[in-house]
């Protein structure tokens, strides 16, 4: 009956304490263990219908495998184990954030899927993105939008690191329109630049170009230096003026950007290799690669 299913699932949980607990013959928490008793408190939990209670033991058994993580003296064969255990772990975090969401708790279901986020990136930025975007979805159900677009930029630096440039062109729009909306327009001329820089490696001059012709009309950005810089951006990826296009990919404006953004800054190519190589090769000293010969095809974009 439901009393005895409630009695069950504290029983594991008293187990799933014992072994985490340390003594003089036991210096290491036993947290394989911990977490199989942590599952069957779940599962005993739903059953008796306490959802609360359930997913708590859901983050729990989540917390006992991920703890590797945070034990400092863990071998590498632990280490290595961790790896393999990362993924059902955040699969846990996934399930209590829903539970999260339907008990009418979403801002604890969008940190929790930050939090697997962060521990899932090492190991599959693919799927990082994605909790990120899930995370950021729960925030902007709830009209949060500034915690919300954070989560939209965490995912946007991470598809431009996996070269989904098309992905990553959605997004920074979707983070612009936002970030517009909450009126933080400086923030707005930095997310024109990352799309002009995503959208020319896509080899995509027409959107590179819609994007900046669209934050003229937001206040602030006609006649900035972002503005400037973009200008002659595009001027000089249309001329296939390489010393121009290397001239503004290394200055400091997009050399400090979010890495993810400058490193595209850097590597971008004009189309056809360029009619400027030697001025464009000066250039390059102040942090650009020299341009290489043989690269021409990807100016199409590497998409």
């Amino acid at each position: 009956t439901m009393a005895q299913k409630i009695n069950e699932a504290h029983e594991h949980l008293a187990k799933a304490e014992k072994y985490l607990k340390t003594s003089f013959m036991k210096w290491k928490p036993d947290y394989d263990s911990a977490a199989s008793e942590y599952a069957k408190a779940a599962v005993a939990f739903k059953n008796a219908r306490q959802l609360e209670q359930a997913r708590d033991a859901y983050l729990q058994e989540a917390e006992a495998h991920t703890s590797y993580r945070s034990y400092p003296p863990a071998a590498l064969t632990e280490r290595s184990l961790d790896m393999q255990r990362l993924p059902e772990a955040v699969q846990y975090i996934e399930k209590a954030s829903v539970m999260y969401v339907e008990n009418g708790t979403p801002d604890t279901a969008a940190m929790a899927l930050d939090r697997a986020g962060k521990l899932i990136e090492p190991l599959d930025l693919a799927k990082a993105a994605h909790l990120y975007q899930q995370a950021a979805g729960v925030f902007e159900n709830e009209e949060r939008l500034r915690q919300a677009v954070e989560l939209i930029g965490k995912a946007s630096r991470l598809l431009v690191r996996q070269q989904k440039f098309d992905e990553a062109a959605e997004s920074l729009q979707k983070e612009k329109n936002m970030y517009k909306e909450i009126e933080n327009y400086p923030t707005c001329f930095k997310k024109t630049i990352a799309q002009v820089l995503v959208h020319l490696h896509r080899g995509d001059y027409v959107a590179a170009e819609k994007c900046v012709r669209e934050s003229y009309s937001i206040p602030g950005f006609s006649g900035s230096e972002d503005c400037v810089a973009m200008e002659q951006l595009l001027q000089g990826y249309d001329d296939q003026d390489e010393e121009l296009v290397s001239r503004v990919c290394t200055s400091p404006l997009l050399r400090y950007m979010d890495n993810d953004y400058a490193k595209l800054a850097i590597s971008l190519k004009v189309p056809g290799g360029g009619k400027k190589k030697p001025a464009a090769a000066a250039a390059g000293d102040s942090g650009a690669e020299p341009p290489k010969e043989e690269e021409d095809e990807y100016a199409g974009g590497l998409c």
